[in-house]
């Protein structure tokens, strides 16, 4: 085992777990960055090695979609649905259901990713418009958009992965699945209400003017993404999906690029970029073969307790390792299961779940954290007080329901 790479994964994942160390200088993706750069000075990865665990598939679908909603910035869009959302929620706790259910649905047609992307500029913009407490719209918006997530094999890069690796149909998952994720939203939505009822009771929303249609450029960017969103239903690859989108709307609106380019998180690119390398160097350490070696998959148990059994090891695994890698590292002792379908959709369901348990467990939650920093952000403790609650409730209700199913 190469102890260098587990105390490399282990200093880095301290290092972004903490919102700013200040007598460092550091935010999450210079400790990323950092990470990345111990890896390869230490050789647990070469330099080649290295470059080519960086996802590109993810980071273009990122830039993609952040150019997209930088189109939708310029349009004035977020103005004009800001002043809608508020007439139409009326108080502070409706808004905060319609944000959960909102990202949810959304995220189950065009990855749990994207909806932070763009829905966190709004929601940011909403915050500090009617001085809202920040951190429950924030949670509303990552957790939502993750619990949805479940319903579809294109929620999220986990699902995506296990629908490929295990052979899954989307219509079996999606029937299968889409009662999960209305039954995780509605506690979800519960959750959140409960645990920030002082908060969202003390808060008003701004009375704001009745405003016109949407403008022209507006609706034509809404029809990319739109048109994109379609063309992921319908097999379409996500990342040049994305980026196509992007382009196209450069070819439509012909606006002066110069202006897109500063509304881009290049920080949040560089982030998953170092956050790839590290993975990919624990990855390699053998630390993760070793536990599997030791405390294989499958056992001589059946029936209920063994799904939950397994389920808990998914629950963790995808947080310790990142979900992606963690399925890839697991992909081989999927087929000693007794079901080895039934397994799929339940390491799909959670480690989907298991981005709500922690701020590092999903990319959609970095994506709020980061682009919600100036109005407070989300702390590492903050967001473990509602997500591992969360994580757990809906893990276990996924279970009994997907057993059940199935048996």
């Amino acid at each position: 085992m190469n102890l260098a790479g587990v105390l490399i994964f282990v200093i880095t994942y301290a290092l972004i777990s903490s919102r700013r160390l200040g007598w460092l200088g550091f935010d999450r993706p210079a400790g990323a960055l950092l990470g990345a750069t111990a890896c390869v000075a230490f050789g647990v990865l070469g330099p080649r090695e290295a470059l080519g665990a960086v996802d590109g598939a993810t980071l273009l679908l990122l830039f993609g979609m952040m150019g997209m909603g930088a189109f939708l910035s310029l349009d004035g869009f977020f103005d004009e649905l800001e002043q809608r959302l508020a007439r139409v929620a009326r108080t502070p706790a409706r808004l905060l259901g319609i944000v959960v259910w909102g990202a949810g649905a959304l995220s189950a047609l065009i990855t749990n990713d994207a909806v932070c992307v763009l829905g966190s500029l709004l929601v940011v913009r909403t915050i500090r418009r009617h001085e809202l407490p920040a951190l429950p719209f924030l949670l509303a918006l990552a957790t939502g958009a993750n619990t949805g997530s479940v319903a579809t094999l294109v929620g999220n890069p986990q699902n995506m992965l296990c629908g490929l690796l295990g052979g899954l149909s989307y219509r079996s998952h999606l029937v299968l699945m889409a009662p999960v994720a209305v039954l995780g939203l509605t506690l979800n939505h519960a959750l959140l209400a409960w645990s920030f009822r002082r908060e969202l009771s003390q808060a008003t929303l701004v009375e704001l003017p009745v405003v016109g249609g949407l403008s022209r450029a507006s609706k034509l960017t809404l029809a990319v993404i739109g048109a994109s969103a379609v063309a992921y239903m319908f097999g379409g690859d996500l990342a040049w999906t994305a980026a196509g989108g992007f382009v196209l709307l450069m070819l439509i609106h012909r606006n002066d690029t110069r202006e897109l380019w500063p509304r881009i998180d290049w920080a949040l690119l560089l982030f998953f970029s170092g956050l790839f390398v590290v993975v990919e160097g624990f990855t390699k350490s053998g630390a993760p073969a070793a536990f599997f070696a030791r405390f294989p998959l499958a056992s001589a148990e059946s029936g209920l307790g063994e799904w939950l059994r397994l389920a808990g090891i998914f629950l963790v695994g995808s947080n310790v390792v990142s979900n992606v890698p963690f399925i890839l590292v697991v992909r081989e002792q999927m087929a000693t299961l007794a079901n080895p379908t039934l397994g799929w959709e339940l390491l799909a369901m959670a480690s989907t779940f298991a981005g709500n348990l922690t701020l590092l467990g999903s990319v959609a939650n970095i994506i709020v954290a980061e682009a919600g920093h100036d109005v407070g952000g989300i702390g590492f403790w903050q967001y473990l007080r509602v997500g591992f609650p969360l994580a757990v409730a809906t893990t276990l209700l996924g279970v009994l329901w997907v057993v059940s199913m199935a048996g």
